[in-house]
């Protein structure tokens, strides 16, 4: 299963490890997703979007 969030579509981002001598390795940083329910649906989002959801059905409440 990939690692995309389903609604702001943000994926795994590339990044480089430096050691002492700044020999550069590649890496991988995956983003933090959760299952969720919304709207009925169970989706993978990540827990940003899932803040801002909370967020906004607060002020909604």
């Amino acid at each position: 299963m990939a690692q995309i969030c389903k609604l702001c579509t943000r994926g795994p981002a590339r990044s480089a490890t430096r050691s002492h001598s700044n020999l550069q390795t590649k890496k991988w940083s995956n983003i933090n997703l959760q299952p969720r329910r919304v709207v009925g649906t169970r989706v993978l989002i990540c827990t940003k979007c899932w803040k801002t959801v909370k967020k906004i059905a607060k002020d909604l409440a």
